[in-house]
């Protein structure tokens, strides 16, 4: 009994240190968007496919990783996406153009999916029913601490020592965690070893999302809609094709009557989509509008993942007495009134009021994501884990990347691939304004997605 204890809390370690990793990277760079910009002279437009070439990379990749996962080892998985994402985090550091930067943020992207796809379901299959909620919470803690801590220490570390030490000290952490990996974890979990993997599918899959992303940041050029649209007809044809197959990629059968995991992750796309550009948006509008410094926008930042991982575990194990579809539903709510307020955002926004928005949005996005993640684990059977949360991992990375796709689009219509200047500030004021009012709308809708997902307690 010892030893198993031993073993969860060792499991619980080193996926919370593998997913604090990816959420630190993430929260840091946008810290350091701007200063990166400068020594690369990219406009805001170019600036923010910095952090979407990565998310387009994960999406695409969740689901075809996380079946992989559930057939040759999930364990396995997560070892050689810790190795792949640290490869292409010490390559960053080695960029000499925009381009290059790009192009090892796409590697990243490739290590990162087989990382989140993998370390919710191996929390789920290490732990019974009735602690899910507290693990995912633990977990999900570590990543807003990974979001807290990046815009404060990465503002720091930015100011005083240079932007690549973000990247150096996530090198280390990851070939840290890499190494206890491979020594400790001798564990594994194939429930689906049986199956085969559907490689038609999986292109067909990988075709269609990169044609949705790639077309909703280009609309709205007719080039953009007709990529956009042809991604949605491909993505058509892709279900109808899973359907007919033995072991297909996503088995829609087993899923398409499952009200709880299809409005689950209906309410975590919508919930990303609204949220997630917010720290990215208001990186440049601290920094480039109100002319603080890196440590001073990290510093205000991080009130949001702070209290995010203050109230994560408690919102996790809430969820396993009281129905998710509440909590997170009260989540959401709190959230969309918070985006509200910053549909008036000025030059003259007082940073404490920033500040107490910011906290309140870290408390709403607490109550939502643990519950949810809950909501979705719980509602299939153990050897969907892998595809399970690979599907709620796309949903967050895909929401993430319409989240900053909507960016893309408003700041592109105000001021072009532009910097931000004192003479296009109104502009960039203006874009901000209205890209609020749309997550505003997002997230309101969000609230009934989530309160249509029924119960996962029984009656």
């Amino acid at each position: 009994m010892k030893g198993e204890l031993r073993f969860r809390i060792f499991i619980i370690i080193l996926t919370t240190i593998a997913s604090f990793m990816t959420a630190f990277m993430g929260s840091a760079l946008n810290i350091a968007l701007p200063i990166i910009g400068k020594e690369y002279s990219l406009g805001a437009v170019l600036l923010s496919w910095l952090a979407t070439a990565y998310l387009i990379t994960t999406a695409v990749l969740l689901i075809p990783a996380g079946k992989l996962s559930d057939i040759f080892g999930r364990a396995k998985f997560l070892k050689i996406g810790v190795t792949v994402f640290s490869a292409g985090t010490i390559l960053c550091t080695l960029s000499v153009t925009g381009t290059t930067f790009l192009i090892f943020r796409l590697i990243q992207g490739v290590g990162a999916a087989m990382m989140f796809t993998t370390s919710t379901a191996i929390l789920v299959s290490a732990f019974p029913a009735n602690k899910r909620g507290k693990v995912i919470g633990i977990n999900t803690t570590a990543v807003y601490i990974g979001l807290s801590s990046g815009p404060f220490f990465g503002g720091i570390i930015t100011q005083y020592l240079g932007w690549k030490y973000i990247f150096y000290f996530s090198f280390l952490l990851g070939i840290t965690v890499s190494v206890l990996l491979l020594v400790c974890l001798k564990s594994e979990w194939r429930e689906a070893k049986d199956e085969s993997f559907d490689f038609q599918g999986s292109i067909i899959y990988v075709v269609s999302m990169i044609s949705v992303m790639l077309g909703m940041t280009f609309i709205p050029s007719v080039y953009g809609i007709l990529l956009f649209l042809f991604g949605l007809i491909m993505l058509y044809y892709f279900y109808k094709f899973e359907k007919e197959k033995n072991h297909p990629l996503f088995n829609v059968k087993v899923f398409r009557h499952n009200r709880t995991f299809v409005f689950s992750n209906l309410a975590a796309l919508i919930n990303y989509s609204a949220t997630f550009a917010i720290g990215f948006i208001l990186s440049l509008y601290l920094q480039s509008v109100k002319g603080l410094s890196s440590q001073d926008a990290g510093f205000i930042l991080m009130t949001q993942p702070v209290v995010m991982a203050l109230f994560s575990t408690f919102a996790g194990r809430m969820s396993d007495k009281i129905e998710p579809q509440i909590v997170a539903s009260v989540g959401m709510g709190l959230l969309t009134v918070c985006l509200i307020v910053f549909i008036f955002i000025s030059p003259d926004f007082g940073n404490v009021f920033i500040v107490v928005n910011l906290a309140f949005i870290g408390l709403g996005f607490a109550l939502f994501s643990s519950p949810n993640s809950n909501a979705v684990m719980s509602s299939v059977e153990k050897k969907y884990y892998g595809v399970a949360s690979s599907t709620l991992s796309s949903m967050r990375m895909v929401g993430q990347m319409f989240s900053m796709g909507i960016v893309i689009v408003i700041i592109s219509m105000f001021i072009g691939k532009a910097e931000i200047t004192i003479e296009n500030q109104e502009f960039f004021i203006g874009s901000v304004r209205i890209i609020f009012l749309i997550f505003s709308i997002l997230c309101f809708i969000g609230i009934f997605a989530s309160l249509s997902r029924g119960k996962i307690h029984g009656s």
